[in-house]
């Protein structure tokens, strides 16, 4: 009995191993992780083979890995029954297809239009029970590199250190840059590159250095090129430039006081002016009224004209007195009649003058 059961044994485990090899198996090959530009179409690889024990129904899940181990895996896309069913952000769905048919070992797919937001660990997993196997793929959507700009620092005198830059500003990292020679020409031996600040440092710059110079910014997924045409000038007198300097300092601070002067002088001319105004106004005398404004005055008192070569009696404040017939004395034109010591000589009018005298 001990002979048969180690026989029956022995065959369960060699049917074991036999059924175990003939399992349903993913038989896609090639990269676990694959690096695609932006606005490219990628295609994730997923082919089985069933095995001869596999009878239940084929069921293929694509999902995208969750990288918190605590959190479940993210399903975008099925087939089961023979039907395609699709889950998750629209955004992502709409641009997701099967390459091939599903049914007939090809579960691979496309991912068009891809973007960085893309960029994660897909999974598909093929199941027909009792066979199940997976394959899993990390997808990572770079931006490739802008042309990038090319531009030296300092001068290019002769003896001198002279540094090329490039620098591309729209690019996924890890960028790389390149400097190379226009034409095949070595680069100096003096020259250093640094492959990630995209500098080339030139030292004891000569006429041999003079060319070309082309920069090539790279990633995984492209690159971009610019030139620069270094030249070699001869080294400029800076004892010169320095003199130049300071007299040129010394002329303008002359002018500087010259301006700070006249204005100085100006608002003291201006001052003195005013002040001897202000004298002239204060030394000025009322005027006197005029002879003129007095006769008409006197004239319009009076209330009547007078006449060229007619003379009139000096107006008193005292009334002149009446005689004894009571009447006053009356001018006839003649020759005045003489008065007594007693009484005051008669004024006449001088129609020069416009009133009596």
């Amino acid at each position: 009995m001990e002979p048969v059961s180690s026989w029956l044994t022995v065959a369960t485990l060699v049917l074991a191993l036999h059924l175990n090899t003939e399992a349903l198996e993913v038989t896609s090959t090639g990269p676990q992780t694959i690096q695609k530009a932006q606005w490219e179409t990628v295609k994730l690889g997923c082919t089985y083979t069933p095995g001869p024990g596999d009878t239940g129904e084929l069921d293929i899940e694509w999902s995208i890995v969750s990288q918190d181990m605590t959190q479940k895996d993210k399903l975008i896309l099925s087939y089961v029954g023979g039907q395609t069913h699709q889950f998750g952000d629209p955004n992502l769905y709409k641009r997701i297809q099967f390459t091939g048919d599903p049914a007939q070992g090809d579960a691979s797919i496309a991912i068009s239009n891809l973007r960085v937001s893309d960029t994660a660990t897909y999974q598909c997993k093929v199941k027909k029970v009792p066979g199940v196997d997976t394959r899993k793929i990390t997808l990572v959507v770079m931006v490739p590199p802008s042309s990038p700009k090319c531009w030296v620092e300092g001068s290019e005198e002769k003896g001198g250190m002279v540094s090329l830059r490039c620098k591309s500003y729209v690019g996924s990292t890890p960028l790389n840059y390149v400097w190379t020679r226009e034409g095949g020409q070595p680069i100096p031996p003096t020259a250093v590159q640094n492959l990630e600040t995209g500098e080339l440092l030139i030292k004891n710059h000569t006429d041999g250095n003079v060319g070309t110079y082309v920069c090539m910014a790279k990633n995984a997924v492209g690159e971009g090129q610019c030139k620069y045409a270094l030249h070699a000038y001869n080294p400029t007198n800076k004892t010169g430039v320095i003199v130049g300097a300071v007299i040129g300092a010394i002329l303008l601070l002359l002018l500087l006081l010259l301006l700070i002067w006249l204005l100085i002088c100006c608002c003291h001319k201006r001052r003195y002016e005013k002040e001897v105004a202000n004298e002239i106004k204060e030394d000025v005398q009322a005027p006197e009224s005029r002879p003129t404004s007095r006769n008409s005055s006197l004239r319009s008192v009076l209330g009547y004209r007078t006449h060229a070569g007619v003379h009139y009696n000096a107006v008193r404040k005292d009334q002149p007195s009446r005689n004894g017939s009571g009447r006053s004395a009356i001018y006839t034109g003649g020759s005045p009649q003489p008065t007594s010591p007693s009484e005051k000589p008669p004024i006449t009018y001088d129609h020069r003058f416009g009133y009596p005298v």
